[in-house]
């Protein structure tokens, strides 16, 4: 049987569609956001559909709310640390021995705030590719909140309330006893280099029936509250404010004045009375 070039052709065109057809596939993972836990570790799934191998395939996974936005790379059956983000370098690896069956699932340790946000996990075979994203949300309860007394401000008394470690971003409030939300300084936030708030606020407050107070701290999205309640007893109302102090400080003074005055009074009128006994004695000698 006589090959023609045009049947050369064929067979070669057949193996090309049949190679093209045979990398096509699905990159799939979760539809729902995946909740960390801060210090947890998590995993991001990702597979082939249908379950062909992966380990001839570049492997990306990458954070689209980051410039540079590498978390992770696998090519030429090796793992790339050219352009990794930082926050990601040691935390992040696959699981290399099952990526013969599509599972191209990402690994990441010791969650943090900044892992926050979207991931793109991205499969490119030789003629084909395909993508899925997954959303992250981080999930931090902080420290119970700390309260500390910093003394009397003008009109009552001065109060701090901190706490740390927080997302996301929570709400600080000061309350009285009934619950009644105190009227406060602005909250001051911080966020560290892991991505975790710090918020503080301070507040002054007037003496009350009970001088009881509740410094709160709540997170809605995640569902968390902490709350440290003070007592402050009555004595320290009882010391004067800067203000009163100054009246107490001229009371005294003025309290102080009178006497000095009326004692000076006293002892001018005692001498003036002196005076004139001695000079009496001596007109009534001179008569004699």
């Amino acid at each position: 049987m006589k090959v023609t070039q045009l049947d050369c052709l064929c067979v070669i065109l057949l193996h090309l569609l049949h190679t093209a057809g045979s990398e096509k596939f699905e990159v799939l993972g979760p539809t729902d956001p995946i909740v960390a836990v801060a210090g947890d570790d998590i995993i991001l799934p990702c597979y082939l559909k249908p379950n062909i191998s992966a380990e001839d395939m570049t492997v990306d996974w990458l954070n689209l709310d980051f410039k540079d936005s590498r978390v992770y790379r696998y090519q030429n059956h090796r793992i790339i640390r050219d352009y990794q983000i930082p926050y990601y370098r040691g935390r992040t690896s696959l699981f290399e021995e099952e990526l013969w069956r599509g599972n191209t699932s990402l690994k990441l340790t010791r969650v943090q705030g900044t892992d926050e946000g979207r991931y793109k996990c991205f499969i490119k075979a030789k003629s084909w590719y395909d993508d899925f994203t997954i959303q992250v949300l981080v999930k931090a309860v902080g420290s119970k909140p700390v309260v500390s007394i910093e003394g009397h401000r003008e009109g009552g008394m001065g109060l701090l309330c901190e706490s740390e470690g927080w997302h996301p971003e929570p709400e600080l409030a000061w309350l009285d006893s009934k619950g009644v939300h105190l009227s406060a300084g602005p909250p001051e936030t911080h966020r560290d280099f892991k991505g975790f708030y710090r918020v503080k606020q301070h507040v002054i407050v007037q003496e009350t029936d009970t001088n009881r107070f509740t410094c709160r701290v709540q997170q809605s999205r995640i569902n968390e509250k902490m709350e440290t309640e003070v007592h402050l007893p009555s004595e320290l109302f009882d010391y004067a404010t800067p203000l009163r102090m100054a009246f107490i400080v001229l009371c005294c003074l003025g309290a102080v004045t009178v006497i000095g005055l009326a004692l000076a009074i006293y002892c001018i009128c005692n001498q003036k009375d002196y005076l004139k006994k001695e000079k009496d004695e001596i007109m009534e000698e001179k008569g004699k």
